[in-house]
């Protein structure tokens, strides 16, 4: 299983509003989660900084999410909703404005 941890930040004053929207989150953009393979999606704010964490099979990568996403209209309004609200960082890509984090540290109770 591959573990992602990711990290962006909201438009000041915005924090409330995408709290909001992932409260209800539409089904199409649930269905696209499931259908692409993520697992254990998480996503976590502090002030105006959003850390997503996420599992995927081995044999899955970020290239194949991408593309179930992109083939999905809803999905695709979605994406366009939250650049609204997101703010990109310096490293940030053009289209996907997560920032991939460097796994550090993990610990699942069978290591002793």
């Amino acid at each position: 299983m591959q573990r992602f941890g990711r990290v962006l930040r909201l438009r000041k004053g915005k924090e409330l509003e995408y709290e909001k929207h992932h409260t209800a989150v539409w089904p199409e953009v649930l269905a696209a989660i499931e259908k692409s393979g993520i697992r254990n999606y998480s996503i976590f704010r502090y002030q105006q900084w959003i850390f997503s964490y996420f599992e995927l099979a081995d044999d899955a990568n970020l290239e194949s999410i991408g593309k179930v996403f992109a083939d999905r209209p809803a999905c695709v309004e979605w994406e366009n909703l939250m650049h609204e609200i997101q703010e990109p960082l310096l490293e940030s890509g053009k289209e996907n404005w997560w920032v991939p984090m460097k796994g550090i540290f993990h610990y699942d109770g069978n290591n002793l």
